[in-house]
């Protein structure tokens, strides 16, 4: 409001402005009384001697029409303060969902595959530990073409790094082998029951070794898991204890892989298909002398020739095929630890188990007693909800 007292000039007086109060709902434009010659009639004292003329507010003077502003604040460069920007790509969460169903996929059927030859190959030639020291073979021949050629990235990798891998490759060596020992004595359907409590052994070596403590539901799980491999175990028709020993040590040395792993392997920037590939030429070295201690050259040219000659010329094939799968299923489930949540990772190494073995008595029609499967159903459930619980 323009409010001016005590003029003294006649020519410019209060009336002439208006003391209304305009209303906001309306917004017009005042009209100001034209002054003329101001500057020669009268004295910039005379036209006001009390009070000057002053602004008290532009609320309601509607002399221009503003315009709605956006203010813009610019981003300040600061890696401390990333932008939050949510955009949904619509077709995102389909491909990656996709690409997860390619990686399990691809995953179980290389694991069955892998799982059959090896089996093939160890009722014509029970020799586990040329078997295991070929699996390990044809990866690491496979990989340093791979490097070799440019087909795969080569690993930018020190002595700090090999020196890490050691005790996991120790650990995957005596895994490896123990499960192959055990697949020579029993069913592979049998093997894989027992090897489905591992979480077992992975909360008890952490729980009394390690010091770690887990919640009560993750304890609950193990009842399922131990009561399941138990049954399975006693109602086995063909059950040997070397088979069965075979697959409980390779529980608790792939547990020891794991705990190796998360513990010198942490701040190693290498992939998932690269550190397989280095875990495999390790444990190469590792288990190459103690094959040739227990099984022996001399030994394996026999059992080769007879091999040969009744299965013939597919048995090398078989022999092939279980150490190029071998490799190739273990490749693609560290691959995918680069892509799926640890938890996802579980819920597929539970369903691949599941896979293997209905697929192993469908093909080796294993014979199987209904407590038989039962004992196996409750195991593989007690896997599952442990891996639920864990998380």
């Amino acid at each position: 409001m323009i409010s001016l007292t005590k003029c003294s000039a006649s020519s410019l007086t209060c009336s002439a402005f208006s003391t209304r109060k305009l209303s906001p709902a309306r917004p017009q434009l005042l009209t100001f009384p034209t002054i003329n010659n101001v500057e020669q009639n009268t004295s910039p004292s005379q036209l006001c001697s009390q009070k000057p003329l002053y602004l008290s507010s532009t609320e309601n003077l509607a002399l221009v029409k503003r315009k709605r502003v956006t203010e813009c604040q610019a981003y300040e460069a600061d890696r401390s303060r990333p932008i939050e920007i949510n955009i949904e790509l619509p077709g995102e969460d389909a491909a990656q969902r996709v690409k997860i169903g390619v990686y399990f996929a691809t995953w179980w059927a290389l694991n069955v595959v892998f799982n059959i030859y090896n089996k093939k190959v160890l009722n014509a030639f029970p020799y586990p530990w040329l078997t295991s020291t070929l699996s390990l073979a044809a990866g690491s021949i496979m990989m340093l073409i791979s490097w070799a050629t440019r087909v795969a990235e080569v690993p930018k990798v020190n002595f700090d790094f090999w020196k890490a891998l050691f005790p996991v490759a120790v650990a995957h060596t005596i895994g490896h082998v123990a499960a192959t020992v055990s697949m020579s004595k029993v069913a592979v359907s049998f093997t894989h029951i027992i090897k489905s409590g591992e979480p077992a052994f992975s909360v008890l070596v952490s729980r009394f070794l390690l010091g770690e403590a887990f919640p009560m539901p993750v304890y609950l799980s193990l009842l399922p898991i131990i009561g399941g491999s138990a049954l399975a175990a006693v109602t086995e028709l063909n059950f040997n204890m070397i088979g069965f020993m075979g697959a409980m040590i390779s529980n608790l040395a792939f547990v020891f892989r794991n705990i190796f792993s998360k513990k010198g392997m942490k701040g190693m920037s290498v992939s998932g298909m690269n550190y397989y590939a280095c875990l495999s030429i390790m444990s190469l070295l590792i288990l190459t002398p103690f094959a040739i201690a227990v099984e022996g050259p001399k030994v394996w040219a026999a059992g080769w020739q007879s091999a040969v000659s009744q299965i013939g010329p597919n048995f090398v094939w078989w022999v092939a095929a279980q150490s190029v799968f071998y490799h190739l299923y273990n490749q693609v489930s560290y691959m995918s630890l680069d892509q799926i949540s640890p938890l996802t990772f579980s819920i597929g190494n539970t369903m691949k188990r599941i896979s293997v073995i209905v697929s192993s008595i469908l093909i080796f029609h294993t014979p199987v007693q209904p407590i038989n499967a039962l004992g196996a159903a409750i195991a593989i459930l007690g896997t599952f909800l442990y891996s639920q619980a864990k998380q």
